[in-house]
């Protein structure tokens, strides 16, 4: 049994525990319609092509239209945008809830207020015609996956469910497009991939070589403590208008598919099968022990790996992660 596996029980019994005992959490105090503060705090957000919610709600311009002012920021990946986040270039940023847990437990102040998705957006690619044809098959492998994020975990994962570590192949850090350029070029051999960009490797003749819906985690919407603490009637604002995406996501699935094609420049076919199959936007908004329970396994990845100081700093991370008023309020 690997170490993850071992550590799983562990890690998901404390998980879920450290949530239900956490005390007073961020945004608790916010009352139900603060979204009617003050406007004049500029909203530094960003923008991201595998978060076709943030794409909603940059292109229907409802924050803008609260009066708000909003710079809007590409992030190109869950790590960029944990970087914006941590620097202040940002108060809300995408990522993976992995990503989330990984910034927390390495001290980042930030909170996950909003569950945007439980998207299969990663999974491991080969070229076409590769003799590569199993997960087993990698060992001894160059594999493209960018550190920290979701790809990176369900590489992990995968080798250690094949019997493999991560050891057992030659990682190159890169970030999504460059792994995709990577592997089209020949300098890998797999890459770990992130939709939209997945999807289109996929229509340009790459191979899916191992998918696995349960080794990917939630995509999160993250807020700096600061403007939690400050200005929570702005986070309520942020949140108010992803919840809106979302019914307006679900409810028109092709006009989604068309904004998501024009921000990513991929074709729409590819971004139907991003929205329509793989999006898992129909899902509970509000940070808690569903989202804990996917987080778990791979918080026991993030210490094995000593991306993560100790078992007791991934606990008290998980513990103070959520800030789960916001999505409560937003969607009662």
């Amino acid at each position: 049994m690997s170490l993850t596996r071992r550590l799983l029980g562990v890690a998901a019994g404390a998980a879920v525990a450290a949530l239900a005992l956490s005390g007073c959490v961020a945004g608790e105090n916010s009352s139900s319609d603060a979204a009617a503060g003050d406007t004049s705090t500029t909203i530094n957000i960003d923008w991201a092509t595998y978060s076709p919610l943030s794409l909603i709600v940059k292109d229907q311009g409802w924050l803008e239209d609260e009066g708000y002012t909003v710079n809007w920021v590409q992030s190109t990946g869950s790590a960029k945008a944990n970087e914006a986040l941590r620097s202040g270039a940002i108060d809300f940023g995408s990522t993976a809830g992995s990503a989330a847990l990984l910034a927390r437990a390495n001290d980042a102040p930030q909170q996950i207020v909003d569950v945007v998705g439980q998207p299969e957006w990663t999974a491991l690619l080969v070229p076409d015609g590769s003799d590569i044809t199993s997960v087993a098959d990698l060992k001894g492998k160059s594999v493209a996956a960018y550190l920290g994020t979701d790809p990176y975990y369900f590489l992990v994962q995968a080798l250690e469910e094949a019997g493999l570590s991560i050891n057992d192949v030659t990682v190159q850090n890169l970030a999504h497009a460059d792994g995709w350029a990577a592997l089209q070029s020949g300098s890998v051999d797999a890459w770990a991939g992130l939709d939209p960009i997945m999807a289109s490797a996929e229509a340009s003749g790459a191979t899916l070589l191992y998918r696995n819906v349960d080794f990917n985690s939630y995509s999160v919407l993250n807020a700096s403590e600061s403007i939690i603490n400050d200005h929570p009637e702005v986070v309520q604002a942020v949140v108010d208008a992803y919840e809106k995406a979302r019914a307006w996501a679900i409810a028109n699935p092709d006009q989604t598919a068309q904004i998501l094609a024009t921000a990513a420049n991929i074709d729409l076919s590819v971004a139907e099968t991003v929205i329509t199959e793989r999006s898992g936007f129909d899902i509970d908004p509000v940070p808690g022990d569903a989202l804990a329970a996917v987080l778990a396994p791979i918080g026991a990845i993030q210490v094995a790996n000593d991306d993560v100081e100790s078992q007791s700093k991934l606990d008290d991370a998980l513990s103070t992660l959520f800030a789960p008023t916001f999505a409560q309020q937003a969607t009662s």
